[in-house]
């Protein structure tokens, strides 16, 4: 088997900007599985669980230091009244999900479940408030009844169903996806109800909120001007009104047409390839929508949040089709570990970034069948990659000559990598896109030497390869022993279609 040649320079001594841990944030909607039978059991299940919320999950999200959840969608958000998930579960009205499955929702899975669910996760909650059929004063009095002390109409409510002391939420959606399933809106219209909704969503004692406006599907830069637009003064000596902190938009991954994105199982080596070059796709939309909000907020006041991202397969076999279902294989896993490496190039404008979705959902970290739980190789990227939250990125120069491969009309960068420091460890992070040809990759290490390392790999016999219930390691993390050291730094034996990480403390 040939193998291709690449190499990359690490400035160890170069400090870019901060990784922000939300870049490795999740996403938990009132869709399928994600929520009932994944997050939630039940009080009365055989499986382990307090209050409801299924502990095997907890404990494998707790390993990931999980930075925030997002919640209740997604699309559902924006059907969902949030009174009606509170008080006593035998009261609560049922309503009918009309996006997942249209089926129906008991409620019994609320505000306090979730947060509650936060707590067990020690993450940040991400509230996704409902903008397409709400209204001001419901998402209003949320945000009252979620983080007011003291007194207030909100506070007595919120104590009466059980709760005396307020939670911190810092992290508030003004509605998702205008322009779509959120009310199918033109961007000026939904811009000015963002700066409606963002007026009365309060900051109430200590809980500084930061609020996100509901953005862009994919390139549609128009619609980040547009938002922009509402919080700059074009220039002038005047400080602009602040009404959100931040703008998101929406990506996900195809192998083929959204009519027939094709199978998380079986594909080719030609759909393998375009849907990496799909996946880094994400770099200029990123840079795309950066670029805008510079215009406008060159001091990057901002932040940029892609809070949907992820693969999006045809539902497996035999699953109810609302239901979005998918299998996660080694090929999702790449997509996974290149887009990491692209969010850590942005981390000076990409604030914050949510897979969809955490659980039997999409590109998910974890299915659960039963009393059944398996780590998916999504999953194992993420912990691999833990070390690089709240880290100083270091800057990666990649030499790519060798390890460009055509892809119809367009080229893909085989080889991917990004480096951080923090707390004097060092985290490098390199992946071979190639589904068949190895890569001999020289590491120039420069300002800095590195001291003992440790190596893993992600990788199996195929791409297509999963993890299930009956074989949950089939695609799992190993020690990785193809690293030596040069006279300037590092030389790795990367394997194809193989994720790598090395961690080593930085010599003074």
């Amino acid at each position: 088997m040939s193998g291709h040649t690449g190499s990359a320079i690490i400035n160890l001594d170069i400090e870019g900007p901060v990784i922000s841990r939300h870049l490795y944030g999740h996403f938990a909607e009132h869709l399928g599985r994600c929520i009932y039978g994944g997050f939630y059991v039940g009080e009365d299940s055989p499986i382990p669980n307090e209050g409801g919320i299924r502990l095997d999950v907890v404990e494998a999200l707790r390993a990931l230091n999980i930075p925030n959840l997002r919640w209740p969608g997604g699309c559902f958000a924006d059907e969902y009244h949030w009174k009606d998930g509170t008080g006593p579960k035998e009261e609560r009205p049922v309503m009918v999900n009309t996006h997942w499955g249209n089926v129906e929702e008991n409620n019994h899975f609320g505000t306090h479940e979730f947060m509650a669910l936060c707590e067990l996760l020690g993450a940040e909650p991400y509230i996704s408030g409902n903008v397409g059929s709400g209204t001001v004063q419901e998402m209003s009095e949320w945000v009252e009844y979620l983080t007011r002390d003291g007194d207030s109409p909100m506070v007595r409510l919120r104590k009466a169903n059980g709760r005396d002391e307020p939670w911190r939420v810092p992290f508030w959606g003004l509605g998702n996806e205008a322009w779509g399933c959120g009310g199918n809106m033109r961007a000026e219209h939904y811009a000015d109800l963002a700066r409606q909704y963002a007026t009365y969503c309060r900051d109430h004692g200590d809980n500084t909120l930061y609020r996100i406006a509901a953005g862009a599907a994919d390139g549609d830069f128009a619609w980040t001007e547009t938002l922009m637009r509402q919080i700059s003064c074009f220039g002038c000596e005047a400080t602009p009104k602040n009404f959100f902190q931040g703008i998101s938009f929406h990506y996900y991954t195809l192998g083929g047409p959204w009519e027939n994105k094709g199978s998380a199982t079986d594909f080719t080596v030609e759909d393998h390839y375009r849907t990496m070059l799909a996946a880094q796709r994400v770099d200029r939309l990123i840079a795309g929508h950066s670029s805008v909000m510079d215009c406008y907020d060159p001091h990057k006041r901002v932040g940029l949040v892609l809070d949907e991202w992820g693969t999006w397969w045809s539902v497996e076999p035999g699953t109810n089709p609302g239901f979005l279902f998918q299998q996660n294989t080694l090929r999702d896993a790449l997509v996974a570990s290149t887009h990491f490496d692209i969010f850590h190039r942005h981390a000076e404008r990409l604030f914050m970034a949510n897979i969809a979705q955490t659980v039997n959902v999409l590109q998910a970290m974890i299915l659960t069948d039963g009393e059944k739980l398996v780590l998916t190789p999504t999953y194992h990227v993420f912990e691999m990659n833990k070390g690089h939250q709240d880290a100083t990125s270091l800057p990666v120069h990649l030499r790519t000559e060798g390890t460009v491969r055509a892809v119809g009309d367009a080229e893909l960068e085989t080889l991917s990598a990004s480096a951080s420091v923090k707390d004097g460890q060092v985290l490098i992070s390199l992946t071979n896109l190639d589904a068949a040809e190895s890569a001999d990759v020289a590491l120039d290490l420069r300002g800095g030497e590195l001291g003992a390392l440790t190596a893993r790999i992600l990788t199996a016999a195929g791409l297509r390869e999963h993890n299930s219930g009956d074989a949950p390691e089939t695609v799992a993390p190993r020690s990785f022993d193809g690293v030596t050291r040069t006279g300037t730094g590092l030389r790795l034996a990367l394997p194809p279609h193989a994720f790598v990480t090395i961690q080593a403390p930085l010599q003074p």
